[in-house]
């Protein structure tokens, strides 16, 4: 046995396989892509309170997940084993918005596109996923919604109360309506057409209306 055999190994034989420009290239791509999709979700996110950490682990997730399929890819004994290790990671953060589960499925799928050598499908599919979100996620809506609570002392008020919204909204419905000894309280689906909310201050100058609270409310509405 000779000097060279006691260091010979076989995980120093796989450094000489590995090809650092490659790598090198791959991961600046994916911190590239990972850095558009972070400014693609700050742009589109419609939530209450913005989450930086998250963005900034969608760039983590595309260079992470490029890493992984570089060290699968060379090797098919490796991608075997991490197949198995991975199997067994359970996530348990909670997922606040629904489109967020569309980026974290978008920083993976560029990191395996990446790491798979496809430069061009990723930055190509990355543009294209980028402009489509930005286009309908961003789309405003021609009607502001809003939640309108109105409460009145009697019947003759309530009347006169859904004849002022109906004028000065584009769209009402009444959603609840709750009778009591203090009077009616009317919960109402109203979308206005503008901002303006100078309605608010007429109807609650009605003779009969007690008082009324208009809310802003961001959900989905079927046409």
């Amino acid at each position: 046995m000779t000097f060279n055999d006691i260091f010979k190994s076989s995980f120093l034989e796989k450094v000489s396989s590995f090809s650092l420009v490659d790598a090198l290239i791959a991961l600046a791509m994916a911190f590239a892509i990972g850095l558009f999709i972070h400014y693609v979700y700050r742009k589109t996110y419609t939530g209450v309170l913005y989450s930086n950490s998250f963005g900034v682990s969608l760039m983590a997730m595309t260079m992470i997940t490029t890493v992984v399929i570089l060290a699968v890819t060379s090797n098919v004994v490796l991608s075997l084993g991490m197949v198995g290790a991975l199997s067994i990671v359970r996530f348990r953060a909670a997922i606040k918005e629904p489109m967020d589960i569309a980026y974290l499925f978008w920083a993976i799928a560029a990191g395996i596109i990446l790491g798979a050598g496809l430069i061009p499908l990723a930055v190509i599919g990355s543009l294209c996923l980028g402009l489509l979100l930005m286009a309908f996620v961003n789309k405003k809506s021609q009607d502001t919604p809003y939640i309108l609570l109105v409460s009145c002392d009697g019947d003759a008020s309530e009347e006169s109360a859904q004849a002022c919204v109906k004028a000065q909204a584009r769209k009402s419905a009444v959603k609840t309506k709750t009778v009591g000894m203090d009077g009616v309280e009317l919960t109402m689906e109203v979308r206005l057409a503008g901002n303006s909310t100078d309605f608010v201050n007429q109807l609650a100058a009605l003779p009969g209306v007690q008082n009324a609270v208009l809310v802003s409310y961001n959900g989905e509405y079927m046409a």
